[in-house]
């Protein structure tokens, strides 16, 4: 690897690093004007730390019914995200990609955990078609399997799975 490419890794690196460090940082050195916009101070916080062509970040704070709280922010680059081999991506996509797992995702993160009352759900089927759709979302790190046919979302899937929601609805 040449000198170039190896600062040029380098600064990759660095600008990655320091967009994950954004929300942290704003948080201790908000503006009056940040408090009263609570959306967008996020977005001109990275504009101001992250060189173009810039990064992505996902970021929330989520107190779950089951009394879990969710704290959770990722950042990556765009070079880092555009360079990425998108079809790696493909699993967890295609455990969302079912109308009956996206409402047993949203049942489960709204407190719904044993199998007997996800299947009262309303349109999610027999039981056997239940444990079907789980044994994906579980395969696919969506779900987490607690034993006992209990079913939690895992804290580092919270705040991802309610961003790509929000995207969708976009």
């Amino acid at each position: 690897m040449s000198l170039d490419d190896r600062v040029t890794d380098l600064e990759r690196r660095i600008a990655a690093l320091e967009a994950t460090q954004i929300i942290q940082t704003s948080q201790t050195s908000q503006s009056p004007d940040a408090a009263a916009d609570p959306v967008f101070w996020a977005l001109e916080g990275l504009r101001a730390r992250v060189p173009e062509p810039g990064a992505v970040m996902l970021v929330g704070h989520v107190e779950l019914p089951d009394g879990r709280t969710a704290q959770w922010q990722e950042g990556a680059v765009t070079q880092d995200l555009l360079e990425l081999d998108w079809a790696t991506t493909s699993d967890a996509f295609a455990a969302l990609g079912h109308p009956v797992r996206l409402r047993l995702l949203q049942q489960v993160l709204a407190g719904v955990a044993t199998v007997p009352e996800l299947t009262a759900t309303e349109g999610v089927g027999t039981s056997g078609q239940v444990y079907h759709h789980l044994r994906q979302l579980v395969a696919a790190g969506w779900l987490s399997a607690l034993g006992g046919g209990r079913y939690e979302v895992p804290v580092a899937r919270v705040v991802p799975a309610l961003v790509m929601v929000q995207a969708a609805r976009r």
